[in-house]
């Protein structure tokens, strides 16, 4: 039996946490348990805001005996109305034997212009010409463009004229709420601090905060700007699978997903012939899926008109000029890694070749660095509570008349040098984050800071790479001041991570050399230490360094294994060496350490950590036994002395060194899990946490207290 055809295994009852408790209690009938469109869905292929918008009317409590009976609903619903394509000959049938029937369908609208009437179509039930009321279609336009799901009621009844369609629409409600409460969305917010509420974000858009650390989740955040932000400007260029399509695919009703192979002008913006506006003058998102793809073939004319509306939300129809809100998102797949693009090109590299000009990136708000983002695992995905997805897509889209973007001004002030275009990439995703994370517009100065430098960066990597391919374009300094006046540089994370490669070309210097060959200084110049200098330094670093989330390239062999060659005596204090993971960090050091010696040699290693006294008690001090006896075998006399007062965490050497670890030994995020994954294999694969290190050389009085 598959997961389907069990409800009781699909919609077992999770364990509510304290945030899905709040969550019920301050937006009560407004959220819905998102693993129930899993439990619902089945075989219909139907976005997952239509199954919510029915969960929403059934199932949008924290009761389970509500909850199953709003489910076996839905799943009556879903059996009695949604058209299956392959059974669409019986649903007519049903309709010409009742006379009306109700169904679930997405339905377009054409204009036969030689008859004067409206005609719907019908994907799923593969009906077409039906006559719609033209009343239905000025109250609907978005039925002209790329059609809309809805709740339909058909009318059959025959006619002896064959030119009379039998087939009649009774009634058409589009799957979408048509009001809600913004004040008390807003109310609701304050009973949440800043890390619940993007969490209940997170598991809106249906994944689990847990899987992710902050950077990632704003990662997330941002494929929501073009919701809530006018004529926003996203590329995401990453690995497949990561999910970079699905937000506009199946988040709101006011998305609309094309193929990018599938554009053409009168589709876009405007058909000249007959004067109908295209998807930009209907859709808040037009989002264009595999967008990548350096030899696809790409109408110039397009090109043109799309970089015009990209500056000036507008576009010419005839001689007339019209103006559009709907925000343009660019998504596709790279075949690349990041060092080997910014080697040979640059992070735009993907892109079909009439695009892979400075004038159309110049017009990018943001650039979503898709290859930090996982791909997706189904323990990725919520159990937890979320809004139903037709209201926060009403809420981000009542918010587009708002305008957050000054409300940094009151704490810092951007690079002189900073140009309008870049300003405006940095106001806009700003003034979104805001909008999402602080709908009400206060934040503190920290949180403002954040998300600031966020949006610094996102539109830093567009500039970054246009000034790669032109180099009549001025570098510019992207950064920030305080109102102490302290300036505050951003890098992107690629830049910290790959800073050789990172640095802009420039043309031939005057010794003939190529500037964009990598430097032993680059890193320096950039503000950034690289991660394996202290390899090759006469003299080691002293001092702080940090490492931002999601950054790669990190190991204990260039982060650690400097400061501790050589020595005989190492104290690694940690309280929190207990899960299994954490016992697997502890033997990646130890397996350096014994590399780095002489066989015949021995080292005396000193765990200080805290003892667990819960249920798994046992299995911690099994783990610990088993990496002695283990470490044993390599010449490491492994020992563990148990403190509960130690919080932070440290290696100290008996040749002076004092290593202060913010996260410990546990600085790598989790991968895949897969025994395939070259993460398992080598530490500089792995994405790392947010974390910070401070090297300290101690006189011989410290060393020896």
């Amino acid at each position: 039996m598959t997961d389907t055809e069990n409800p009781s295994a699909e919609t077992s009852t999770p364990q509510q946490s304290d945030l899905d408790y709040k969550i019920n209690l301050l937006f009560g009938g407004s959220v819905v348990r998102k693993d129930l469109v899993k439990a619902v869905k089945g075989n219909a292929i139907v976005p997952s805001y239509v199954l919510e918008y029915l969960l929403g009317q059934y199932a949008a409590s924290d009761d389970e005996a509500t909850i199953q009976a709003g489910i076996d609903a839905v799943r009556k619903i879903l059996a009695d109305h949604y058209v299956h394509r392959n059974e669409s000959e019986l649903v007519k049938s049903t309709i010409r034997e009742k006379g009306r029937h109700r169904i679930i369908d997405k339905v377009t609208v054409t204009l036969n212009d030689k008859q004067d009437v409206y005609q719907a179509s019908f994907a799923n039930l593969g009906l077409g010409g039906v006559i719609v009321e033209p009343a239905t279609v000025k109250a609907n336009p978005k039925l002209l463009v790329g059609g809309v799901w809805c709740i339909c009621d058909i009318e059959y009844s025959h006619s002896d004229d064959t030119r009379v369609v039998p087939w009649m629409l009774g009634s058409l409600k589009p799957i979408q709420m048509s009001s809600f409460d913004y004040e008390g969305y807003l109310a609701s917010r304050e009973g949440f601090n800043t890390e619940e509420w993007i969490d209940l974000l997170i598991q809106s858009i249906g994944f689990n905060p847990e899987m992710f650390g902050r950077r990632a989740k704003l990662l997330q955040l941002v494929r929501l700007i073009p919701f809530v932000e006018r004529n926003y400007n996203l590329v995401e260029l990453g690995p497949k699978g990561t999910g970079k399509s699905h937000i506009y695919s199946e988040f709101s009703p006011h998305g609309m997903l094309i193929s990018g192979g599938e554009v053409t002008v009168p589709k876009l913006f405007v058909n000249n012939a007959n004067g109908r506006i295209g998807l930009v003058g209907y859709w808040d998102v037009v989002a264009f899926d595999e967008f990548a793809g350096k030899k696809k073939r790409t109408d110039k004319a397009l090109v043109d008109i799309m970089k015009n509306y990209m500056a000036n939300k507008s576009f010419s129809r005839g001689v007339e000029t019209l103006g559009a809100e709907a925000s343009m998102v660019f998504v596709g797949n790279t075949s690349h890694t990041v060092p080997y693009m910014l080697k040979h090109s640059d992070l735009f590299d993907e892109l079909p070749e009439v695009y892979h000009d400075s004038a159309y990136l110049d017009r990018l708000h943001f650039y979503i660095p898709g290859w930090e983002i996982d791909t997706i695992r189904s323990e990725m995905f919520s159990s937890g509570y979320g809004f139903v997805v037709d209201f926060i897509a009403e809420v981000l889209r009542s918010m587009r008349n708002t305008d957050y973007s000054d409300r940094y001004q009151h704490h810092f002030t951007l690079g002189s040098d900073i140009s309008t275009r870049d300003r405006d990439g940095i106001h806009k995703t700003f003034s979104g984050l805001m909008k999402l994370i602080y709908p009400n517009g206060e934040a503190t100065p920290a949180e403002i800071e954040e998300l600031l430098r966020f949006a610094i960066e996102g539109r830093k990597r567009v500039k970054d790479q246009i000034l790669r391919i032109d180099t009549t374009m001025a570098a510019v300094n992207f950064g920030y001041a305080d109102k102490p006046g302290t300036w505050h540089s951003v890098t992107t994370l690629e830049e910290d991570e790959y800073a050789d490669y990172y640095q802009a070309r420039r043309p031939e210097t005057e010794d003939g050399t190529d500037s964009s060959a990598p430097s032993e200084l680059a890193g320096e110049e950039a503000g950034v230490p690289a991660p394996t200098a202290v390899d090759v330094a006469p003299q080691l670093f002293e001092g702080h360094r940090e490492f931002q989330e999601n950054q790669r390239g990190v190991s204990y062999e260039t982060l650690l294994m400097p400061y501790l060659r050589s020595a005989t005596e190492i104290t690694i204090v940690d309280p929190y060496i207990r899960l299994p993971h954490q016992g697997r960090n502890l033997v990646d050091l130890l397996a350096l350490l014994a590399a780095s010696k002489d066989p015949a040699d021995e080292i005396a290693v000193k765990l200080v950590t805290k003892e667990d006294r819960g249920e798994y008690a046992q299995q911690h001090l099994l783990m610990l036994k088993d990496i002695q006896d283990s470490a044993a075998t390599v010449g490491i006399k492994f020992t563990v002395t148990w403190d509960e007062t130690i919080h932070d965490r440290s290696i100290r050497t008996d040749h002076g060194w004092k290593l202060l670890l913010g996260r410990g030994l546990d600085i790598f995020q989790k991968g895949s899990g897969s025994q395939f994954d070259l993460g398992s294999r080598r530490q500089e694969f792995r994405q790392v946490f947010a974390f910070g290190i401070t090297y300290i050389l101690e006189t011989a009085a410290e060393a020896n207290r």
